[in-house]
């Protein structure tokens, strides 16, 4: 790939993106948008926003934003299931998922959508081609594991195996993956982390491994052998949990990967253009040619 001048910028309207959460100032999502926004020549700002620090709900912060002119904020831990209870979803995945991570201002209203369940598909796809995930199990429920079981259910995973220390998560996410998932896939709770052993796949959904909280939800003994892996987390991109998973001779798919397509994907839903060049936005913010 040719690292390439953009156009210049044209006098159009300036898109006006957000991130809405509770750890996010080490976040890579600006950085992301508004070089989508300079590969098209379109201007973009991008706030973050913390609601502990507004002193203010989610609720709140969400309607402040659509009263501002925003066009459209991500949504990140704790509040991507909390979203669709302000916001009607915006396709059917979203309302089975019950958990966004994208939020779209309209003329109509504001709209949620799911970028973590198209972006960890196309992440899949990318790293790993046709190879089917096999019998996977998810460590963590919430709003980003809720969305990778999606995926891994699209994708044809033959068994997927849910555990979280909220008992009420994996019932609700088993419950919405049964109704959702196609004929002949597993769905099943109950797992012990430090027996991975006959998992083709394991994936940490979990914050644990993010910046400003260490650790892993594998035990440092854990036992397996899984094919593949992938963390969530991309801040930073060598976690525990990638050390831990590699060493058992699993290919390991980084949540950088996630978090690139899926802001791709955000992005053109917040602004209704294509990101006609991702290559190239790749190449800039990871200044890689």
């Amino acid at each position: 790939m040719t690292l390439q001048t953009r156009p210049a910028q044209t006098a159009e309207r300036t898109f006006r993106l957000g991130l809405i959460g509770g750890n996010i100032t080490a976040t890579r999502s600006p950085v992301l948008h508004l070089t989508c926004g300079l590969s098209l020549g379109r201007n973009v700002t991008y706030d973050l926003i913390i609601p502990a620090e507004r002193g203010a709900s989610f609720a709140d912060l969400l309607s402040q934003c659509a009263k501002a002119g925003f066009d459209g904020v991500n949504v990140t831990y704790p509040f991507k299931e909390e979203a669709l209870a302000h916001v009607p979803a915006g396709n059917a995945v979203v309302t089975a998922m019950g958990s966004a991570n994208t939020v779209r201002f309209t003329a109509e209203g504001p709209r949620a959508y799911n970028t973590d369940h198209s972006g960890f598909v196309a992440a899949y796809r990318k790293r790993f081609g046709t190879m089917a995930p096999g019998r996977v199990l998810i460590l963590g429920t919430g709003g980003v594991g809720r969305a990778v079981a999606f995926g891994l259910a699209d994708l044809g995973a033959s068994e997927i195996v849910l555990f979280d220390t909220d008992p009420a998560k994996v019932e609700s996410l088993g419950a919405a993956l049964h109704a959702h998932a196609p004929t002949g896939i597993t769905i099943r709770s109950g797992a012990d982390p430090a027996d991975i052993r006959g998992f083709d796949g394991v994936v940490n959904c979990t914050p644990l491994g993010m910046v400003g909280r260490p650790g892993s939800p594998l035990p440092p003994d854990a036992k397996g052998a899984p094919r593949w892996s992938f963390d969530a987390v991309y801040t930073p991109v060598d976690t525990v949990f990638r050390a831990q998973t590699e060493a058992m001779g699993a290919d390991f798919l980084e949540g950088y990967e996630l978090y690139f397509h899926q802001g791709i994907d955000a992005f053109q839903i917040f602004t209704g253009l294509t990101v006609t060049d991702p290559d190239w936005v790749r190449g800039i913010i990871t200044h890689r040619p």
